[in-house]
């Protein structure tokens, strides 16, 4: 399904990110954008894999020419990937040198702003872009949580947690093409980030009862700081050699982070004894990463025909310390070989369009813990994943029948042994011996003219959750906050949007539901996790006298369960904007107010294992304001061609 975006409504909404939330099939739920009945996808701007989000940030709406997401990615995308969003920005006009800068100031409880400055430098056949950014941010959170433990003895405990962090970001990136002729181009970007000051602050009071009788309270003030640094480096080429069409993409990640945490714990007894304690952690990360990837297409049969291979590599170290001996001292390593390789055959057949592809993943994990490779914890994977997609058209509705197999495996930081400290109730770790998620989908899709319908069928087999269990027998208030694979369950998923437009205003609906069928353990017995889950969505777009655009949007989720998640309230947001461009397009003004009575609120259950429940109740960082100016001056676009590779390994770090 594709969006237009330029010379519509959408071309003033901001920035990319704002485009993408109004786009029909894409909600953003409150952890980040989601296509309807699939999950998170993956963005590609010109065929180049964003791997930042910031990215999405930096990229002004009026460069966008149009959206298209795609719910059934084929083969030549990562088993992992579940729907994909292609970005695809306006030609370029014109030669020399062009700037698009930015400036953002914003006030949620404290203020934040950045600064951005895109600038690009064509020439014939070379193409020279980059781009300088900077941002201070301010981030809170309140959060409630009471957990149950059924043990021998039923510990309650109740803790209310306030936290707030300020991170400076620097970001810069400098590339080129080159087209060589008509049918050979090249391209090199490079892209560094750094974040030179992040500070978290977070203090937690929590009190304890066991079997309904006061046992401690206390009261811990935590103090964290870290610093990351990360390097990319893309290469791709563009060719034809003889009757195929050749794409290369390669790509070369450094990253390092070190973080410190200094904890003030303060806890009186039932006797109102005190008794106080410092607990200091630090950490430090480092990943490399190398990839490639090479895809060959070329017409045959009467059709189309693409095969492909990708390979990559990655070493991820990450040194835990624990002064006071409370945990271990651990040095955690994994080392990843990964490969795959796929075809993917599409035609035209009469009126319907076929399009089948096979792809072959082979997944080389191995764990080191203090240098000692843990047989019983590496692994190696090999597996196949068909997908196939028929497209009818009857008139003007075209039907859409999918099928997909996919997997999804765990991010590194799951599948480490180590065991870090958040308080003296709370420990966290992952689990080395985590499966993969596999998922089998079947999809009916269908749309007609400003009317889109979505049904589709999943089977989930070893979902990974979320759970806890008490960190030792002889200390039960102590969780060890774990993922567990869960049992196979299956979903569904409905949805339909309408996006008439009705003279000036643009008004789009989206109603969706989701119902999984899921039993769990729990404490007291099996609990089933089947109420279904609804959401509608209302985003208006009006164009007003004096050349203004007023967008208002509201959302509204209903009670249901998720995963091992039930929520307990409804809840809704309302998000508006007005835009105003001046100088013919030259200088912009946007002024915008998310979450603008604050009711983002979350409430809910989560079942954590046979013993334990947790009742939780969130307030985030939602509600905000903020005023964006922008100035551009002969912004051409960067031709940049690159799709990147080793796309599924990235985002497990």
């Amino acid at each position: 399904m594709v969006t237009q975006v330029q010379n519509s409504s959408l071309a003033s909404a901001g920035t990319a990110n704002d485009v993408l939330r109004k786009t029909p099939g894409v909600v953003d739920d409150g952890d980040g954008l989601k296509v309807l009945g699939r999950g998170t996808p993956e963005v590609y701007i010109n065929g180049r894999k964003v791997r930042d989000a910031s990215e999405l940030d930096q990229l002004a709406s009026g460069n966008i020419r149009n959206v298209e997401v795609v719910t059934n990615p084929g083969a030549r995308y990562d088993a992992s990937v579940k729907a994909v969003i292609r970005i695809q920005t306006k030609k370029a006009q014109g030669e020399g040198f062009g700037f698009n800068s930015r400036t953002k100031a914003e006030y949620t409880k404290k203020a934040g702003w950045l600064e951005q400055f895109n600038f690009n430098y064509r020439k014939g056949k070379f193409d020279l872009f980059g781009l300088l950014f900077y941002s201070d941010s301010y981030y809170w959170k309140a959060h409630q949580a009471v957990q149950d433990t059924y043990l021998d003895k039923h510990w309650t405990q109740e803790s209310r947690t306030d936290a707030n962090s300020r991170t400076h970001s620097l970001t810069g990136s400098l590339g080129m093409n080159y087209v060589l002729d008509d049918n050979h181009s090249l391209g090199v970007t490079y892209r560094t980030t750094k974040r030179p000051y992040a500070r978290d602050y977070m203090t937690v009071g929590t009190d304890v009862v066991r079997d309904d009788m006061p046992y401690e309270s206390s009261v811990n003030d935590s103090r964290g700081s870290s610093e990351n640094m990360r390097h990319a480096l893309d290469f791709y080429y563009r060719g034809k050699v003889g009757g195929w069409s050749v794409d290369f993409d390669g790509n070369a990640i450094w990253q390092s982070a070190e973080a410190e945490t200094k904890v003030e714990e303060q806890t009186a007894d039932a006797a109102k004894e005190v008794s106080r304690r410092t607990v200091t952690t630090a950490s430090d990360t480092d990943y490399r990463f190398y990839a490639a990837k090479m895809t060959w297409t070329r017409p045959v049969w009467g059709g189309s025909l693409v095969l492909g291979a990708e390979y990559g590599h990655i070493n991820r170290t990450m040194d835990y310390r624990n002064n006071e001996g409370i945990l271990e001292d651990n040095l955690d390593k994994i080392r990843v070989n990964n490969a795959s390789a796929f075809a993917e055959f599409s035609r035209q057949l009469g009126k319907v369009n076929a399009q089948v592809g096979i792809r072959y993943e082979y997944d080389d994990f191995n764990y080191y813990v203090n240098r000692e490779r843990r047989s019983d914890q590496s692994k190696v994977y090999h597996n196949l994943f068909p997908s196939a997609t028929l497209l009818l058209p009857v008139g003007s509705t075209r039907f859409m029948l999918q099928y997909r197999s996919e997997i999804r495996r765990s991010f590194y930081s799951q599948l480490s042994s180590q065991v870090s400290y958040i308080n003296q109730y709370t420990y966290e770790g992952g689990n080395p011996l985590l499966r993969p998620v596999l998922t089998h989908s079947v999809g009916l899709g269908v749309s007609w003219r400003w009317l889109t319908g979505q049904l589709g069928y999943q089977h989930v087999k070893d979902d990974i959750f979320n759970t806890s269990e008490p960190y030792s027998d002889d200390e039960p208030i102590i969780a060890l906050v774990s993922q567990k694979n869960a049992q196979a369950y299956d979903m569904l998923f409905a949805s339909a949007t309408a996006s008439p437009s009705i003279g000036i205003w643009s008004p789009a609906w989206t109603v969706s539901i989701n119902k999984q069928w899921m039993e769990l353990e729990a404490p007291g017995g099996t609990v089933r996790l089947d109420n279904p889950l609804v959401m509608l969505n209302w985003e208006n777009s009006l164009n007003l006298p004096g050349d203004f655009q007023l967008s208002v949007g509201v959302r509204w989720m209903s009670t249901g369960e998720m995963q091992n998640t039930r929520l307990m309230d409804d809840t809704w947001m309302m998000n508006a904007s007005l835009y105003k461009a001046i100088l013919k397009g030259r200088l912009s003004f946007l002024l915008q107010a998310d979450d603008i009575f604050d009711t983002q609120k979350q409430n809910g259950m989560l079942y954590s294992g046979k013993v334990r429940t947790i009742r939780m109740f969130n307030a985030p960082n939602s509600r905000c304001v903020s005023l964006t100016v922008r100035y551009k001056l002969n912004a051409a676009k960067s031709k940049y061609k690159g799709t990147g590779a080793g796309d599924s390994q990235k985002s497990r770090m």
